[in-house]
C-alpha cells in the first residue's frame, strides 16, 4: 500500500503545481491589472499602461533559458520592432520563479536583453502573477491588445519554432496588421510552443 501511495506523489504533485494555473484570457478580455507595476531591466518600475501606445500593446511572455526561445530569437526583435512601427506598446515578462536562482534572475534578464539587443521593456514577473492572471503557460507565448486595451490576438509568433526559413505564416506580423488597418483579426488564436513556464 504504502508504494502505491509512493508511486502516486509525483503524480499528485504535478496535478497541484498545475492546478492553480487558469485558463487562457479570453478573445475580448481587457488587460489584467493594467496598472500593477513591474521593474525592467532599466530599474524603473512600469505598468502594462506604461507601455501602450496608440494603437495597442504587445504582451509576450518570454525567458533567458529556453531552447524554444533561443530558436525565436530574432522573430521576437522583429516582431517588437514590426509593432513598435505600428505604434503598439511591447513588454516582455520573465515569469519563471522557479528558475531565478538557473538563468532568469534579474541580473541575468539583463545581461540577456544585452545580448540580444532587446529595445522594449523586459520585466520580471515576480511570483509569476501576471502569467497567473493571463493563463500563460509557455515561452514565448504572445498576447495583443487593441487601442481600447482589448485582447485580439493570443498565439504564437509564427506557425514554424525550428526556423524563419521554415515559416509559412506569420501569425503576429499578420494579426498586428489587420488590428491596425481596422480590420477583424483572420486568426486571433494559435497553436503555439515552447517550454513550460516555471512556477514555484
Amino acid at each position: 500500500m504504502n508504494k502505491i501511495l509512493f508511486s502516486m506523489l509525483p503524480i499528485a504533485i504535478v496535478m497541484v503545481a498545475v492546478s492553480h494555473v487558469s485558463d487562457p484570457l479570453a478573445l475580448g478580455s481587457p488587460i489584467p491589472s493594467p496598472e500593477s507595476k513591474m521593474k525592467d531591466i532599466s530599474g524603473k518600475e512600469i505598468a502594462f499602461k506604461d507601455v501602450m501606445k496608440k494603437n495597442g500593446l504587445l504582451v509576450m511572455f518570454s525567458c533567458n533559458t529556453c531552447p524554444v526561445v533561443k530558436k525565436y530569437q530574432s522573430r521576437t526583435l522583429e516582431t517588437g520592432k514590426f509593432a513598435i512601427e505600428n505604434e503598439i506598446g511591447v513588454i516582455v515578462l520573465n515569469s519563471n520563479e522557479g528558475t531565478r536562482n538557473d538563468g532568469d534572475s534579474y541580473d541575468d534578464m539583463k545581461e540577456y536583453a544585452k545580448e540580444q539587443g532587446y529595445n522594449f521593456n523586459y520585466v520580471l514577473d515576480k511570483n509569476s502573477v501576471m502569467a497567473d492572471a493571463f493563463g500563460a503557460t509557455r515561452t514565448p507565448e504572445l498576447f495583443l491588445f487593441d487601442k481600447n486595451g482589448k485582447l485580439v490576438y493570443h498565439g504564437a509568433i509564427d506557425d514554424n519554432p525550428n526556423g524563419p526559413d521554415k515559416v509559412t505564416r506569420q501569425h503576429a506580423h499578420l494579426a498586428i496588421q489587420e488590428m491596425v488597418s481596422g480590420k477583424t483579426i483572420s486568426t486571433a488564436t494559435t497553436r503555439f510552443t515552447g517550454c513550460s513556464i516555471k512556477r514555484i
